[in-house]
């Protein structure tokens, strides 16, 4: 009888949860290598010529995605993740985040010494950041996978209880690595700000993305910019590594939400990357993202004031629609505000392209450029290609890269409207284009 009673405590120890996820991962990262076989998807004539200019840079998804995978199913079997209780689990995840944004603190002195010509003997001056960075390196690496497969659950849990699972798992299973992450090029035509082409291609350096645009804009008349990415929806989703613990879970959760509208029709019609489709997913994305990470981080670090300090703000009250002046004295001048910067940048480069004016508007993006840098938010380019990527992350009050674009306003006035995080990704999954996603915001009952 202790024999059978041995066995039945092991079989009760197994995860069988973490296991059944982990076959619903391999699944669909063995669906995604099968549709993406090779390093791009399938080219038209454009892509054709910007894919010559970058074949060497471009990123191969399959190599990454294997690669990934293996991780994750070793990590069923490597981790005691199911063995802390939540309070462990939490101070596991904070701790790890500490050494993080530690070895980023570091790794910014050694960049810092390095780029200063007065530094005589750069060895010498960085010897002991370097030490201290080899340390960090090696104690972040050994502690990454446990923190992000707990990050991962809370995530779940936050989602379950919202309504997003099936039959008690949620579906797709929440599943994201964090890893160095490749970089979007993105081509615009020179006389409009629009999304011609996004093609992935692995990190640059700043010189070699440079010497890449320039090829591209002098062969091609085009506006080209290659810009970090965040995250990227693969699966498992590729997610940047950060020390800041709203920031891993608005990460997590964005990814996620990417993977989940695959199955329905706002992901369908991520084909090329172009058309309101991406906007409205992207923006949807961003404030799902915020909303996930402030519940993750009020559930499970209500100890860690830090954490909760950093949270995202809740979605603010819609603006009245005539807002009441109130006039207030000023005794200094007002603090720079970024967000108005870019959006006054972006509606005056759409006004003076509108006229044909592309060198002018060019020269406008290059001087607003400099003086954003001087305010200290220093960008390499602000060119047509950077609102055409930038203006599909919109904000809820709108503005920014987006310049007059109603689209994040009206994502955001959907939200405030639905009764559950739920229930509004479940209107969200079926617009598709602007004019459906400004009559569902037209519909909406008047308070």
């Amino acid at each position: 009888m202790s024999f059978f009673r041995n066995v039945l405590n092991r079989r009760r120890q197994v995860p069988w949860a973490a296991l059944r996820n982990r076959l619903a991962l391999a699944a669909l990262a063995v669906a995604f290598v099968a549709l993406f076989p090779g390093s791009t998807p399938a080219a038209n004539r454009l892509e054709d010529r910007v894919i010559g200019q970058a074949r060497d840079a471009l990123f191969n998804y399959v190599e990454w995605n294997v690669g990934a995978l293996v991780a994750k199913i070793r990590q069923v079997h490597a981790s005691p993740s199911p063995y802390l209780d939540e309070p462990a689990r939490s101070a596991y995840v904070v701790d790890y985040l500490r050494r993080v944004a530690e070895l980023q603190r570091v790794e910014a002195e050694i960049a810092r010494a390095y780029s200063n010509p007065a530094t005589a003997d750069l060895d010498a001056a960085t010897a002991d950041q370097r030490a201290r960075r080899d340390v960090l390196r090696g104690e972040v690496a050994e502690r990454q996978p446990l923190a992000e497969a707990i990050a991962e659950t809370q995530v779940a849990s936050v989602l379950r209880d919202e309504g997003f699972a099936v039959l008690g798992a949620v579906l797709p299973p929440v599943s994201a690595k964090i890893t160095d992450l490749p970089m979007a090029l993105v081509i615009s035509p020179r006389e409009v700000i629009r999304r011609d082409l996004v093609v992935t291609v692995a990190h640059l350096t700043a010189d070699e993305a440079a010497a890449l645009e320039s090829r591209l804009d002098r062969g091609l008349d085009v506006s080209s910019l290659a810009v970090p990415l965040g995250g990227l929806a693969l699966y498992p989703s590729m997610i940047y590594e950060t020390g800041s613990a709203p920031a891993l879970f608005e990460l997590i959760a964005h990814e996620w939400v990417h993977n989940y509208l695959l199955f329905f029709p706002l992901g369908w019609e991520l084909v090329d990357f172009r058309g309101d489709a991406w906007t409205i997913n992207e923006t949807t994305a961003s404030l799902f993202g915020d909303e996930v990470a402030r519940k993750v981080g009020l559930r499970f670090y209500a100890g860690y004031p830090d954490v909760l300090a950093a949270l995202p703000p809740e979605l603010p009250p819609e603006p009245p629609s005539e807002p009441v002046a109130t006039p207030t004295p000023q005794t200094a001048p007002p603090a720079f505000d970024l967000n108005a910067a870019l959006g006054e940048t972006r509606r005056t480069a759409d006004a003076l392209l509108a006229e044909g004016k592309i060198e002018e508007a060019e020269a406008y993006m290059e001087a607003q450029r400099a003086y954003i840098a001087e305010n200290g938010y220093v960008y390499r380019k602000i060119n047509q290609a950077f609102f055409a990527f930038y203006g599909a992350y919109q904000s809820a009050g709108g503005g920014g890269a987006a310049g007059a674009d109603p689209v994040g306003p009206a994502i955001a006035a959907i939200r405030r409207n639905s009764r559950s995080l739920h229930a509004w990704i479940v209107q969200m999954r079926t617009l598709t284009t602007r004019d459906a996603l400004l009559a569902a915001r037209d519909a909406l009952p008047n308070d």
